[in-house]
This record gives C-alpha cells, sequence and structure tokens, in this order.
C-alpha cells in the first residue's frame, strides 16, 4: 500500500539537537536560557551551583520561508521546527576531579550535540565571581581544561578496556592508532576539534560523547552598553576566538530577558530600537546554533499543515523522512522534491506538477535546503 506523508499516521518524533550552555558559575547561563525560552524555568540567583539539575527547553525557529509556504498552500497549520536548550550547572576548577558538582555536571554535558560557551565580560560588583576577578581568557582556560582533562581520563579508559577486552585477537590497526592518536593529543593539551581527523573517526570519536570534539560557539555576556561594539573583554575573546576559528557573539543576557518578556511585538521593536538593535542578539544565537550543529530545513505541506524539519547536511532522503516517522525509511519507495524557489514561483505543489517541477528522487538523494519533500513509501 502506497502512502505520503499523513496526518493519518501517528507520528513518531525522534530525539532533536540541542545545545548545552556552559560557562563558569554566576556568568549569566540561567538568564540566558530563560531568555531564550521566554520562561522564569531556571532560578537565577547569584551564588555557585544555583542550576544543579540541568533545565531543559525547546525554542522555535521562526523561517520566514515557512510563514510563506504555509500562506501558499492555505494550510490550516504552521509549525515551526524547534531547537533544545539545555542549561548546565556552572563549572569550577577541578570539575574533572570532582570539584563542585564534578562528574555530574560532565554526564549532563556529554549528552548534548553542541556547546554554548558562555564567558563573562561585565563588571558588576553585585555578582560575585568564583576567582574574584573578571579575566574571560582565564574563565575561557579554566572551563577548556576541565574538559580536556575530563576527556583524557575517558579516552584512556577506553583504550584501556579495548586492549583487555582484545588481549590476545587480532584487532583493528586503524582503530588502534585512532585511540593512540586522541590520547597523545589531549595528553599535548590540544581540544579535540582543533585535530584532524577523518570523517570516518570523527563518527567513531562522536559514538563516545567526547567533549572536546563537539562543535563550540563562545558568547561574550556584555552590559547593556556594549551589545552592539563589544567592550575590552569581549574583545580579548573576539581575538582568541580567531586563532581557534570558532565564532563568537555579544549579547546581554538580562537586558535579553528584559526583552523576551514583552509581549507586544511593537512594544518589543520599540525596545530594540532604543538600544540600538535590529533583531534581538537571542535570534542570532538561536541560528548560530543550528549553523552549529550543521542543520538544514525541509518542509512538508498541505491544506492541513505546513511544518519544517531539520536534518544535518548531506542526509539521505530515507533517513530525513525518518526524522518524520520510522516507517518512511523502512518502507521507503520515493520522495516527491520541489525545490522551495520553485514552489514560491510557481504558487504551490500542485502547479508545480503540472509544469513538471517536482522531481521523483530515489534513496541516494541528498536532501537539500528547503526542499519541500513528500515521501512516499510501503506500510
Amino acid at each position: 500500500m502506497l502512502i505520503k506523508t499523513s496526518v493519518h499516521l501517528k507520528v513518531r518524533f525522534e530525539m532533536g539537537f540541542n545545545c548545552g550552555i556552559l560557562g563558569l558559575p554566576n556568568v549569566g547561563k540561567s538568564t540566558l536560557f530563560n531568555a531564550l525560552t521566554s520562561t522564569q524555568i531556571a532560578e537565577s540567583k547569584n551564588y555557585p551551583f544555583c542550576t544543579i539539575e540541568p533545565n531543559v527547553g525547546k525554542v522555535e525557529i521562526k523561517d520566514k520561508r515557512l510563514d510563506l509556504i504555509s500562506e501558499i498552500s492555505k494550510s490550516e497549520k504552521k509549525i515551526y521546527n524547534q531547537l533544545e536548550f539545555v542549561d548546565i550547572a556552572g563549572l569550577v576548577k577541578g570539575a574533572s576531579k570532582g570539584e563542585g558538582l564534578g562528574n555530574k555536571f560532565l554526564s549532563n554535558l556529554s549528552e548534548v550535540d553542541a556547546i554554548i560557551h558562555l564567558v563573562r565580560c561585565f563588571n558588576d560588583k553585585n555578582i560575585t565571581h568564583v576567582d574574584d576577578e573578571i579575566s574571560p581568557l582565564n574563565d575561557i582556560s579554566v572551563i577548556e581544561t576541565e574538559l580536556l582533562l575530563s576527556d583524557l581520563s575517558k579516552a584512556e579508559n577506553i583504550y584501556e578496556n579495548f586492549k583487555k577486552k582484545n588481549k590476545g585477537k587480532k584487532t583493528d590497526e586503524n582503530i588502534i592508532s585512532l585511540y593512540e592518536k586522541v590520547v597523545k593529543n589531549l595528553n599535548d593539551g590540544k581540544l579535540l576539534r582543533n585535530c584532524s581527523f577523518s570523517n570516518s573517526e570523527i563518527k567513531i570519536l562522536k559514538e563516545f560523547n567526547l567533549l572536546t570534539i563537539k562543535p563550540q560557539i563562545y558568547v561574550c555576556n556584555v552590559d547593556e552598553n556594549s551589545i552592539i561594539e563589544g567592550n575590552d573583554l569581549s574583545k580579548q575573546v573576539e581575538a582568541f576566538a580567531k586563532t581557534k576559528n570558532i565564532k563568537v557573539l555579544n549579547i546581554s543576557a538580562g537586558i535579553e530577558s528584559e526583552i523576551s518578556q514583552i509581549e507586544s511585538i511593537q512594544e518589543k521593536n520599540e525596545f530594540l530600537s532604543s538600544i540600538g538593535l535590529k533583531e534581538t542578539s537571542l535570534s542570532k544565537l538561536i541560528k548560530d546554533g543550528y549553523d552549529l550543529l550543521n542543520l538544514i530545513s525541509f518542509f512538508t505541506s498541505g491544506p492541513k499543515e505546513s511544518k519544517s524539519w531539520s536534518c544535518q547536511t548531506g542526509t539521505l532522503a530515507p533517513d530525513a523522512g525518518a526524522k518524520i516517522h520510522t516507517d518512511f525509511k523502512k518502507g521507503f519507495i520515493k520522495a516527491e522534491v520541489i525545490s522551495y524557489s520553485d514552489f514560491v514561483e510557481y504558487k504551490g505543489e500542485q502547479n508545480c506538477k503540472d509544469i513538471g517541477k517536482m522531481r521523483f528522487e530515489g534513496k541516494d538523494y541528498i536532501v537539500s535546503d528547503a526542499d519541500i519533500i513528500t515521501f512516499k513509501f510501503n506500510v
């Protein structure tokens, strides 16, 4: 029986992609999380380890393309894609050896797909710093050293267990070489994301949830007056990030939290204009988080609903279908694909069909950003 993507199916959503908000205590992680999710889920107080269990929130990724697709299809519902953010407890020096929340923190961090490293770049005598000194580069060093030490301990254990398990057996020399390379680089103080690995090696390493291989962005938490131009502290982070090829974004978590609580769009725009912004820094962060995870969007659309979905660049059509329902991959027959530009230019699916702008793609088709797709499969 041949079926399209259908509202009659009970959809099983796959686990989404997420970004962990990481930093020392009292740098503004929970305030940023609250602003992102427009809630007050995360308690924000001026003392270390205010956050113990990670707070998790999902944020809609507003996509103007979906707005237009939904309008053309005259859809009853419009459902934006979502990105998950995780507010993780503050890390301190010695965490890899159990200081602060130690292994509990590192365990929470291992479960995220990418890292938003929030760095304090503001002075406020009313908000304590764990080292009693505002030094963003030192803060970054503390965090990354702890992640590196955690990875080194984990990698050494994995390698030792592998050798014990395979003692006297013929083993894959490539695997042994990979383990040795990982341990050596970490021993030399090199973060794994800065090391050279083949695609197949990266795939193996990702299975171990090592922390220093995860993609990362530095977010400088600055005062209100420094949102646009930055300040001396954030410029230190920018210069350092260039040497590591890491993106940097300036945010005032406190101001963004205020903006997120304004319900009126007009009032929100007026507030943004008053501080010299055209859009919130949070909207940039959400887009950056999406890019950080190497994600693209594809769409499903019809009279019932139009919806955006995410998959990583290079995803094959059956795997993209599995994001909607596992049956789409198991019984995959073909994908009916319309490019976004054609869908908009020719005003919808039927017109694209009539003039031959709909393509029929097989299992080897790599999904492109903004494809509008109908999956056909056998139940």
